[in-house]
């Protein structure tokens, strides 16, 4: 399974269609309200919800939605990433609720090699994340800083800090 890429295996225009999708829970949304210390009531407050917003229930937090997203896309962009760098822009299209599943796709808008260290690049994307039913729920930019093939080969390759399975030789294992 590919973890991330390379500065050289991004290519402007590229779609990634980030799999598998996520189905959020009220437990997702709640923990992730009291994680954060988020407690709004439109958030955790059933009865709340029903009497005095549009919505009629509960609406899952956007930055949930958001990090989901981001997390969704770490195996096709940032998985070998030195440096998430800048999200550019956030916007919550519309409201995602208990029961949703959320998909997500990243399209590579540019790329420019860093000016200061030449074993590595900047790549920017743009994610969308949308439910089952095709609506676009949020959006976001961000720059990445990658490395190149130069960098992981100088720094031991794909898993450098992986460790080895010791096997136990024949002469120590009890009979």
């Amino acid at each position: 399974m590919q973890f991330g890429r390379t500065y050289e295996e991004f290519e402007v225009g590229a779609v990634y269609k980030h799999w598998p999708g996520k189905t959020v829970t009220e437990y997702d949304d709640h923990l992730f309200c009291l994680l954060t210390m988020n407690h709004h009531p439109l958030h955790m407050d059933s009865n709340y919800a029903e009497k005095t917003t549009d919505f009629g229930k509960n609406v899952v937090v956007g930055n949930y939605i958001y990090s989901l997203l981001l997390g969704m896309s770490v195996p096709d962009v940032s998985g070998k990433a030195i440096a998430n760098l800048e999200v550019e822009s956030l916007k919550h299209v519309a409201p995602t609720f208990h029961g949703d599943t959320i998909y997500g796709e990243t399209t590579v808008l540019d790329k420019t090699p860093s000016r200061s260290k030449s074993d590595r690049g900047i790549v920017y994307v743009e994610t969308k994340g949308y439910k089952q039913d095709g609506t676009l729920v949020c959006v976001f930019r961000r720059k990445v800083m990658v490395p190149t093939e130069t960098y992981i080969k100088e720094r031991g390759g794909e898993q450098p800090g992986r460790p080895e399975l010791n096997q136990p030789s024949s002469k120590n294992v009890e009979k």
